[in-house]
């Protein structure tokens, strides 16, 4: 799967129409730049490729007041639409040590139904215990990593992460139970995208020839 596939089609979804620059100002502003691939060029070339994908679907608007080649403004398709929640909902239940897929659809998660959400982490509790136990096998934690020599904190790495991350997704669960969030069709959802006026103190002001496109 592609962290930056999610985190595009999420970007735009949730701004309903975007141009190029909103979508990488948003991913920088959540800070996806840092732990993904979501750099400028690959943010740019994403929004081609979905849109000759028929994922998105491609407006050219007329060119600001300052002058300038005319924007391209996105919008999710119905396939687009698909593809996003198919990816959204894959992420959640997938544990294979990535964390950009992980934390992206953690962002992402309250455009689900709460239920939905709920049932996805719980499958993905499941998935951990079960790559666990698969670990396990081979490497029996209480006789410590020493039983590789220095190999063995390797394994001994695995199942702390495990259990570390198993833990913290039964905590959500619990949080979402209780009414953490809101998610899809409660209600007004929390807004995570700047506005069009609004500074964001995150931008790495790296300059990047589609910009202004």
């Amino acid at each position: 799967m592609s962290a930056i596939r999610l985190l595009v089609l999420g970007a735009v979804r949730q701004h309903g129409r975007a141009h190029g620059y909103q979508v990488r100002n948003d991913l920088e502003y959540w800070g996806a730049h840092e732990w993904s691939n979501a750099k400028p060029g690959s943010i740019y070339h994403a929004l081609k490729q979905m849109a000759k994908q028929g994922l998105l679907h491609a407006h050219e608007i007329a060119p600001s007041t300052a002058g300038g080649p005319p924007r391209t403004e996105y919008e999710l398709t119905d396939k687009g639409a698909e593809e996003y929640f198919a990816l959204l909902r894959e992420a959640l239940v997938t544990y294979d040590q990535r964390g950009d897929m992980k934390t992206a659809a953690i962002g992402f998660m309250v455009d689900l139904p709460r239920a939905e959400a709920v049932a996805l982490l719980q499958e993905r509790t499941r998935r951990i215990e079960e790559w666990r136990a698969s670990v396990i096998e081979h490497y029996v934690p209480a006789e410590g990593p020493g039983q590789y020599g220095h190999i063995g904190e390797i394994m001994n790495m695995w199942v702390h992460t495990a259990d570390s991350e198993a833990e913290w997704t039964r905590g959500l669960v619990e949080r979402i139970e209780d009414g953490a969030y809101t998610f899809a069709d409660e209600g007004d959802p929390f807004v995570g995208v700047l506005a069009d006026d609004e500074e964001n103190p995150y931008a790495t002001a790296e300059r990047h020839p589609e910009d202004d496109r």
